[in-house]
């Protein structure tokens, strides 16, 4: 595919993330008061594991499924569970601009924590960029360490389970295939969130309305990793996060439309340095996978 078409079709994949991460953050804040953060995940993992398996078995790949890495999946879902638990409790909290601008951290957690879990070495240009993008992070945070806001801690954190997320998939993905891994996903966080929902004996169950919003989050969420990945299959992954952060702006925007939150010009530049620091890396990166003159 010629360079051009591919960053036309990977620009038109990204759209479409956009558009399900939006569908997604939405549809958590519309429930966020009805539900709590393990109900929502419960559903989410349900509808998403019938698509998953509706997905397998159509495509005649059921078969791959397998058990072996078992122990592999269940860290990085409980990683992967407690970082969008968080998530959606951050977004009944804080306005959805501020919770995307923290979430764009994760990159910078995931060069933190990789010498750790990967083995992998933090160079000049990596570190730079982590530092630049805490500087970023403190923009939009404004931490009042007299009076740290739960919600923000919320976001933040959510981002440091996202990498480490990140980190267990990119080892999981050495030997499993992409339906073992969407299989296990969506199966231990349902188990998971059933078992939070009911461990504290207050269950709501879905109404016609929540029930509604709660099948949208699992459709966009699944929706939104599909898009991701193909932009990703098409597209440099600097191309592809630059054209990510527009999500900042069209989530401060929905923010304002829908929920009436204002704009905040502090979180737009913060969110901007942090791009700046995901991009540093992603140089670095890509400096670090070429090969060394011959000498």
């Amino acid at each position: 595919m010629p360079a051009q078409q591919s960053l036309l079709s990977a620009t038109f994949w990204m759209a479409g993330a956009i558009a399900s991460f939006s569908a997604m953050a939405v549809s958590g804040r519309m429930v966020s008061g009805i539900h709590d953060t393990f109900e929502i995940m419960a559903w989410r993992s349900l509808v998403g594991l019938a698509v998953v398996l509706l997905w397998a078995i159509l495509s005649g790949r059921l078969g791959e499924i397998r058990t072996r890495h078992f122990g592999g999946h269940l860290v990085r879902n409980l990683s992967h569970f407690t970082g969008q638990n968080l998530w959606f409790w951050a977004l009944g909290l804080i306005p959805l601009a501020q919770v995307i601008a923290l979430e764009f951290t994760s990159p910078l957690w995931v060069i933190l924590l990789s010498p750790f879990l990967l083995g992998e070495r933090i160079t000049a240009l990596r570190a730079l960029s982590t530092v630049v993008g805490f500087m970023g992070i403190l923009i939009v945070a404004r931490p009042d360490f007299a009076a740290l806001d739960v919600g923000v801690l919320a976001a933040a954190g959510s981002a440091v389970f996202f990498a480490g997320s990140i980190i267990l998939t990119k080892r999981l993905t050495r030997h499993d295939s992409i339906v073992t891994i969407m299989f296990w996903l969506t199966l231990i966080q349902a188990v998971l969130g059933l078992l939070c929902t009911f461990a504290d004996g207050q269950t709501t169950w879905p109404t016609a309305v929540s029930g509604f919003w709660l099948v949208m989050i699992g459709l966009s969420g699944l929706a939104a990793h599909l898009c991701l990945t193909q932009a990703l299959a098409r597209a440099s992954a600097g191309f592809v996060v630059t054209v990510d952060f527009l999500r900042l702006p069209v989530f401060a925007i929905l923010g304002m439309v829908l929920f009436s939150e204002p704009l905040d010009a502090m979180v737009i530049l913060g969110g901007g340095i942090i791009l700046a620091a995901n991009w540093i890396s992603i140089r670095a990166a890509g400096r670090a996978s070429r090969p060394q003159d011959a000498r």
